[in-house]
């Protein structure tokens, strides 16, 4: 089998989607990964130090370098040459290879040029095609295509070809320099030596790169294969227009739909749901599990999606079911002896939520903050908890431990006085006015003796919005009778925020 070796210079540049007049470079490491055209034009060269590049190209614009993004882009060229020739071996982002359809498109350089075509159309304005009997030859052969077109080494030919090329062409820096030392500057240079001499001097890697040099290429493509697809849709003939009838028809799909991942391993943790009335979208949305999805907890999700105000207007027609994040089924699987959560209180738990309301069911989780209300985090049961704040982060002016274990829904009214009756306040410097003596911590609460007190801790809260900015102090207050109050002052007024037990 033929190889066909299809690379698109520059991808990182391509990946960021600039335009082809703007001088662009993508860095790595302070150094230039890739460059556009326009960059290139002005002395811009790949190597070359950050400072360098812009001395050649003021106006050269930068972006870092992202290998996810790279990837992720490269999956559309991917998917666009499996519609021409299934098995296609992604070798990086930018760079892929396939066994030459050549009989079907009637010719080597005629199956090129019809995939050349074809990534145009994805925007791809540069690609080149290296045919030959292996996948090195057949790279080298790309990078040395015109744009837009084909080289051709024809069969046998490979040793041939790599002959005159320089050895900087082997993918192995320390190896090119050693060898470059030795006066062996070709790949024909090397390959003339005895393959025996190669392997005691140089080891197998060396042996194999000798053998790549010869034109001898043992490296078979590996195909990648083509992700099956996991969405199941149930469509309802008539259309339903009762929840239960089309939570009951969903059963099998659910069933269906959790046995296709099983059989390949995995289990569903997010999945998107999508409704269908009246031939269009009504309603969608994307469903969290803290473990992974069941036929059951499906239904049970299709079914609080329906019943909520205003979603559905029209009878449905159809639901699917889309997995958005799948896992390995043994990173969620049993141990031994058990563990998780048990099922009986999830199912239990699920049966109130679909009486009282999904939203009405929550579980507490701590995220950051610099208050005990900022570091709550409430979130429907059965959903997996997305944190707006993060915990490892700096919070200047948080609360010192222990945590408050009571925290009121809404901070109630409190007052603080001293000895003769003043109130109590903090300076815009953060300094007490008085000595707190007497404290209430609501309206309806009669006053206490202090015991003791701490503070204050003076919190600048989102001093650069004018509208949402807050300048307060935390108090920690202890009554006589023992009972301890975390308070709150702001602008004057005082508010009980969370109590001790």
């Amino acid at each position: 089998m033929r190889t066909m070796v299809l690379w698109a210079p520059d991808w990182p540049i391509v990946a960021v989607d600039v335009p082809a007049s703007v001088p662009a470079a993508v860095l790595d490491k302070g150094m230039v990964l890739a460059c556009s055209q326009a960059a290139r034009a002005e002395g811009v060269r790949r190597g070359m130090r950050r400072r360098d590049a812009q001395s050649r190209c003021p106006d050269l614009v930068l972006h870092d370098h992202h290998p996810d993004a790279d990837a992720r882009a490269f999956e559309a060229v991917l998917t666009a040459i499996e519609e021409l020739s299934p098995g296609v071996a992604p070798l990086r982002p930018g760079l892929c290879a396939i066994s030459v359809p050549a009989r079907f498109y009637g010719g080597e350089p005629e199956a090129a040029a019809v995939i050349a075509e074809r990534l145009v159309d994805l925007g791809v304005w540069d690609v080149r095609a290296g045919i030959a009997d292996g996948l090195f030859a057949a790279e080298q052969a790309a990078r040395r295509a015109l744009a837009q077109d084909s080289l051709v080494v024809p069969a046998g030919g490979s040793g041939q070809f790599l002959h005159d090329l320089p050895i900087d062409a082997l993918d192995d820096a320390d190896l090119v320099g050693l060898l470059r030392r030795m006066g062996l500057l070709t790949l024909g240079d090397f390959a003339s030596l005895p393959p025996a001499d190669v392997h005691t001097r140089f080891g197998t890697h060396g042996a194999l790169l000798h053998r790549l040099a010869r034109g001898h290429d043992p490296q078979p493509i590996s195909r990648r294969q083509v992700p099956p697809e996991f969405d199941a849709t149930l469509l309802l003939e008539p259309p339903l227009e009762l929840v239960e009838p089309i939570a009951f028809s969903l059963r099998t799909t659910a069933e269906g739909f959790v046995a296709d991942l099983a059989d390949h391993g995995l289990v569903c943790t997010t999945v998107l749901i999508e409704v269908d009335a009246d031939g269009s979208l009504a309603t969608s949305r994307r469903w969290m599990h803290p473990r992974w999805f069941g036929a059951t907890d499906l239904i049970d999700r299709v079914r609080w999606q329906l019943s909520v105000d205003g979603a559905i207007k029209a009878p449905v027609d159809a639901v699917r079911l889309i997995p958005e994040v799948t896992e390995p089924l043994g990173d969620h699987a049993d141990s031994l002896f058990g563990g998780g959560p048990d099922e009986r209180v999830e199912r239990g738990v699920a049966r109130v939520q679909s009486i009282v309301g999904h939203e009405s069911v929550v579980s507490v989780t701590v995220q950051g903050g610099r208050g005990p209300a900022q570091r709550r985090l409430l979130t429907p049961w059965g959903e997996r908890p997305v944190a707006e704040r993060p915990v490892a982060q700096a919070w200047p002016g948080n609360l010192p431990a222990p945590a408050p274990a009571t925290v009121y829904r809404e901070p109630q009214q409190a007052m603080v006085v001293g000895a003769e009756g003043q109130p109590i306040g903090v300076t815009g410097r953060g300094v007490v006015t008085g000595e707190p003596a007497r404290f209430r911590v609501s309206a309806e609460q009669s006053w206490r003796p202090v015991a003791s007190w701490a503070g204050p801790w003076p919190v600048d809260d989102q001093w650069w919005d004018e509208a949402a900015a807050r300048r307060i102090a935390r108090f920690q207050v202890v009554g006589v009778d023992g009972s301890a109050f975390l308070m709150i002052v702001e602008g004057g007024h005082w508010w009980t925020e969370a109590r001790y037990d």
